[in-house]
């Protein structure tokens, strides 16, 4: 579903939201400075300067190799599996039914994502930056306490973009290796070996980042598209008429005279514009000019020329709805064998874009405190968005070899495809809709007559789409659940464990005032209490004083905060408050895109005048044991869940790259 540049370095599929986290540390989810911007910020410069560096063409290619790779992809399936469903599986072909999904497919792409992405929600940004989590914190910054049903909305958006990811993969290289078929027709039972060994290569790959194929992205994307357009192009002058299409009148008369099989037809039509939402989570990375100027000046062109091209093929000649884009080529192998392998790779971009986009948005899950901890590692000491995490990569890999498994094809799979992104879409309209209001200060019928006829749009789409429940589109509902499920579930348990902690807190002042009048023993050095509420006591703290009756002589309590920004300039990030000789409180704040490292924001301290010996400093770090108490406090199920989520937690000390040899680790029994 779903930023020349590396795809894996600015892509963030942003989705899920939530209010302030309401985790203890270290439990994960506050944020601390990315890896790549470190030294800028430690070295004073204005941070916002890095977003978008290189100039206006090389942004612009960037974009195209970048933003386009899903919605490139499909005129691969997309008006195939239209048709088939407009003419009950090419059974009754007419020219009316041919113009009808043509016009659909580009009124389509015309009001979703131009009108609705490229011109409207473009102009919706955090800073600088967009997609869903963008909405959704400025929807949330606006609405204050009342923006409960905001924290949903991110979920569910989050949710619905793993099932996309997984069906991602396995339909775009399905569709580009099942045109081996018309190659040879001997070569159909190598499709799915072939698929499968592309897609494992693939995920295998990831580990190592790809920066260096990154920087092939753009040309190949520009190449693939042109190439599209042009076999589009020379297929259309065959059958000029087909420009017939434009006219919206096609698309309304299709869906008034066939009833339901054009309902059914709209579910396969949007399959044209999945990928269209990454206009606007892509924003931050290449800026909104340099996007609209790829959309409208190839991308756009392109897709329209092609799906005309296949619409005329197809009036020509009933029988290409077989397969039409690759039927859009000469026959021979020497142009179907090309055909092929330029697909294929441009299906794998596509694939990247949403396994590192998975990546990214993981990330963000967990500092916002959606899920869990998770090892994250950084594939690049220059690129803070090319990361790894080794537990989804698997979790992707598994389901995706899976589907490829189950379905087979990519006609079957299509059955699952759209449900998550028209999910999104109708997510992103309701969020919108409040930013107009409450942000831009619109009247609200002025900002209702703006978004409502996208919503209309989405929704009938989104409609459509459930039509196909059976045929596979449960899949992505199935994952939705699961994760909605668990996601709700970490944020109810976290915030029990946080009551149930706050009983036994203490004051941080009163701990301050007795320990000052000497009444402890104190030790050389400077221990670093981590927690996320610095008014009450740390319990790390109160073990140490009750179990070794001492204290360092220098003590730090340090809090780490996600702001709804997405990333916070070098000036205002760290506040730090002296309440004793001996006893200083420190706040940094980071951008709910960055990542955590306590020791660049303790470089951040230093900067502001807070003096330390990282060999000397000790860091102590609360872990919870989790029991089940004698009055659950959770259903059965959910409490056991959680219980399992947070022993598989990341380590606290690895997720905020906290050397391991000056942690210390204090365990607290906690019953739920």
């Amino acid at each position: 579903m779903r930023p020349a540049a590396p795809r894996a370095a600015f892509w963030r599929a942003k989705i899920a939201a939530c209010d302030r986290p309401i985790e203890t540390i270290p439990t994960g989810q506050n944020g601390v400075a990315r890896m790549g911007l470190a030294n800028a910020v430690e070295n004073g410069e204005d941070t916002t300067e890095h977003k978008h560096s290189g100039g206006f063409a090389a942004l612009t290619l960037g974009s195209i190799g970048v933003v386009y790779g899903d919605i490139g992809t499909s005129p691969l399936y997309a008006f195939r599996e239209a048709a088939h469903a407009a003419t009950e599986g090419g059974k009754n072909v007419t020219p009316t039914a041919v113009l009808g999904v043509i016009s659909l497919i580009l009124w389509a792409l015309i009001i979703i994502v131009t009108l609705k992405y490229v011109l409207l929600l473009l102009r919706a940004d955090n800073k600088g930056e967009g997609g869903t989590l963008t909405l959704m914190a400025l929807a949330q910054r606006a609405l204050g306490r009342t923006g409960a049903p905001i924290v949903l909305l991110g979920i569910v958006g989050a949710s619905m973009f793993y099932g996309d990811a997984m069906i991602t993969p396995a339909v775009s290289v399905l569709s580009a290796v099942e045109g081996l078929k018309l190659v040879a027709p001997g070569f159909d039972v190598f499709v799915v070996p072939l698929t499968l060994v592309i897609i494992i290569a693939l995920f295998l790959v990831q580990s190592h980042g790809t920066a260096r194929v990154g920087a092939f992205f753009g040309p190949i994307m520009a190449i693939w598209f042109t190439l599209v357009g042009v076999i589009g192009f020379v297929n259309f002058l065959q059958h000029p008429g087909i420009i017939a299409a434009i006219n919206p009148w096609y698309a309304a008369e299709f869906l008034l005279t066939h009833g339901h099989i054009g309902f059914v037809t709209l579910g396969a039509v949007f399959l044209a514009v999945t990928g269209g939402e990454a206009l606007y989570a892509d924003l931050g990375h290449f800026g909104r000019k340099p996007i609209q100027t790829a959309w409208l000046g190839l991308v756009l062109p392109a897709l329209t020329l092609n799906y005309l091209g296949q619409g005329a093929l197809v009036l020509n000649d009933f029988s290409a709805l077989e397969n039409p884009f690759y039927r859009l080529v000469p026959a021979s192998p020497l142009f179907l064998v090309p055909m092929v392998i330029m697909a294929t790779s441009a299906t794998i971009i596509a694939s990247q874009a949403v396994i590192t986009g998975t990546f990214s948005l993981t990330r963000q899950a967990v500092q916002l405190g959606l899920v869990p901890r998770m090892r994250i590692s950084h594939t690049s000491e220059h690129q803070s968005g090319q990361i790894f995490i080794a537990q989804v990569n698997g979790m992707l890999l598994a389901g995706v070899v899976l589907l490829v498994l189950v379905f087979e094809s990519s006609s079957r799979l299509a059955s699952a495809y759209g449900i998550a992104v028209t999910t999104t879409m109708v997510v992103d309209a309701i969020l919108a809709f409040v930013v107009i209001w409450r942000v831009w200060l619109w009247k609200p019928w002025a900002a209702a007559a703006i978004i409502v006829p996208f919503l209309i749009i989405d929704s009938i789409f989104l409609g459509a789409n459930l039509l196909k429940l059976f045929d596979g589109a449960w899949l992505p509902i199935l994952i939705a659940l699961g994760l909605i499920t668990l996601m709700v579930t970490w944020r109810r348990g976290t915030r029990l464990v946080l009551e149930k902690s706050r009983r036994t807190e203490v004051p941080l002042m009163t701990i301050v005032k007795s320990l000052e009048k000497g009444s402890v023993a104190r030790v050389p050095g400077t221990a670093i209490f981590l927690t996320s509420d610095p008014d009450y006591a740390p319990t790390a703290m109160l073990h140490s004083l009750k179990h070794y009756k001492a204290l360092h002589e220098k003590v730090a309590i340090l809090t780490i905060e996600t702001t709804d920004d997405p990333i916070v300039p070098g000036g205002g990030r760290v506040s730090i408050e002296e309440i004793s000789a001996s006893f200083t409180k420190m706040k940094v704040q980071f951008g709910y895109m960055e990542s955590p490292n306590v020791p660049k924001a303790l470089a951040l301290c230093r900067k502001a005048g807070w003096s330390f010996d990282i060999m000397s400093t000790s860091f102590f770090l609360s872990r919870r044991h989790l029991r089940g108490g004698a009055q659950p406090t959770m259903w059965r199920w959910q409490r056991r869940l959680y219980m399992i989520l947070a022993r598989n937690a990341d380590d606290a000390s690895d997720y905020f790259s906290i050397p391991s040899n000056r942690v210390v680790e204090i365990g607290t029994q906690v019953l739920i």
